[in-house]
């Protein structure tokens, strides 16, 4: 029977550099995001309108919908549009997001492939405007929007879904990166809680290195049975350029970048988030706070950048993923 040392399991993950919740909200998030800029990144609207603004592309922008009656309008307005996302502003963790690919007479087609009748059209948003998918369950309005297609690469490691990427950024600087594929049990979605897949991001080449799934270390995708290992992220030094860029755009420390990649349009940046998960860590095999304080080290020595590009080469030269 193996037994397990918790003060050397301890030992270990501090070694390789693993950083908690509690670290992460105490040293990182609290201490470098102040409450004035949460906005910025909390409302997906003021995240686009700042993101052109820097000259960043975002996925087109067809409506907002800000009242009760905004709703009956958008049928026709959406006339001449086969597929689009409605998401809430303030929505996290993927919920409240209608994908709709296609129309089947006064229908919507949902990317699981079910059809949706206007009335659960219409009773969707109005949920969503209600606040139901929002943070803090207030009132929200709503944001229809290109629906991405995403870059041919992935074709054989998503299931129903368009994959994105996660980069973290400190002061500027790139830390970790991974992707999120989306499975069957995440009903397409990107999301690791739902049941994507988390795949490590090796910052310097930009090929992938191992996935986690749940709580499983995998080499391919559960669904397509296809590698997920090894990949090359296509315009991999121009996302992390624009990753490092967004530290200007939201002015906080600490920072989640989220993009995804379209076919025809290249690499668009999706939302920002103060508050990035840490299974990125797991994803990678390796701990954030080496890094960070790398970083931390720059910006006491009075030696932080103020180009994106160089800070991207930094990241690019000095945070390999391991193993």
């Amino acid at each position: 029977m193996r037994v397990f040392n918790p003060v050397a399991i301890a030992r270990s993950l501090r070694r390789i550099g693993l950083m908690g919740i509690g670290e992460r909200n105490a040293d990182y998030v609290l201490l470098h995001n102040q409450r004035k800029f949460y906005p910025r990144v909390d409302d997906k609207l003021i995240t686009k309108k700042l993101a052109l603004a820097a000259g960043l592309p975002v996925p087109d922008l067809y409506a907002v919908v800000r009242e009760e009656h905004e709703i009956a309008d958008l049928h026709q307005l959406l006339a001449c549009r086969e597929q689009f996302v409605v998401k809430p502003a303030h929505g996290s963790g993927g919920d409240g997001i209608l994908v709709i690919t296609g129309r089947r007479g006064q229908s919507y087609r949902r990317a699981n492939g079910d059809l949706m009748s206007r009335g659960d059209f219409a009773h969707h948003l109005s949920n969503g405007l209600s606040g139901l998918f929002s943070l803090g369950g207030q009132p929200d309005h709503l944001l229809v929007e290109y629906c991405v297609q995403f870059d041919p690469i992935f074709d054989q490691v998503s299931f129903r879904g368009v994959p994105d990427i996660r980069i973290i950024v400190f002061f500027g600087y790139p830390v970790m990166a991974m992707i999120r594929l989306p499975t069957r049990m995440s009903d397409g979605k990107a999301n690791l809680h739902q049941g994507a897949i988390g795949v490590g991001i090796d910052l310097p080449s930009g090929l992938t290195r191992r996935g986690v799934w749940g709580t499983e270390l995998i080499r391919e995708h559960p669904d397509t049975e296809h590698s997920i290992v090894g990949m090359k992220i296509p315009h991999w030094e121009h996302l992390l350029q624009m990753a490092a860029s967004c530290y200007e755009l939201s002015e906080l420390g600490y920072v989640g970048v989220d993009f995804v990649l379209d076919r025809t349009r290249g690499p668009l940046m999706l939302e920002l988030n103060a508050r990035p998960g840490l299974a990125i860590q797991m994803a990678n095999g390796n701990g954030l706070l080496h890094r960070l304080r790398r970083v931390e080290a720059l910006k006491a020595a009075g030696a932080l950048s103020s180009d994106p590009q160089a800070r991207a080469r930094f990241a690019q030269e000095n945070f390999a993923t391991l193993g």
